[in-house]
């Protein structure tokens, strides 16, 4: 059985930063993509970022480009987003997820975390 787990959600002020985890397990780690996703209130899930198997390939969405770095540690099966010079429109439910290839559509990833909750304030 698949699983995911998000921490390292929180408060933040406006211009601070953040490091999300995601810890997975019950699949090999290593052969599959890995990404992120954010929903905030009253609002679509929308893309953040997504990695390769290997880390060698990360894409972002323009919103978080620049401010955001995804990175994957397969020894310890775990994906890491550390965000800076957060905004208050960063505000949102953040969900990781696991698939075969690395994509910006939530149906290209076949299992999903919680999600752990960011708030920035003004």
């Amino acid at each position: 059985q698949v699983q995911l787990v998000e921490s390292g959600g929180g408060l933040v002020q406006a211009g601070g930063s953040l490091r999300l985890s995601c810890a997975a397990s019950g699949r090999t780690f290593s052969s599959y993509a890995m990404g992120w996703f954010r929903q905030a209130p009253g609002k679509e899930r929308e893309f953040v970022a997504a990695i390769n198997w290997s880390g060698g390939r990360t894409i972002y969405a323009d919103s978080v480009k620049g401010r955001f770095i995804l990175s994957r540690d397969n020894a310890k099966n775990t994906i890491f987003l550390r965000m800076s010079s957060l905004k208050p429109e960063d505000t949102a439910v953040y969900y990781c997820a696991t698939g075969g290839l690395v994509a910006t559509i939530g149906s290209e990833y076949d299992y999903w975390g919680q999600g752990t909750q960011v708030t920035v304030s003004s």
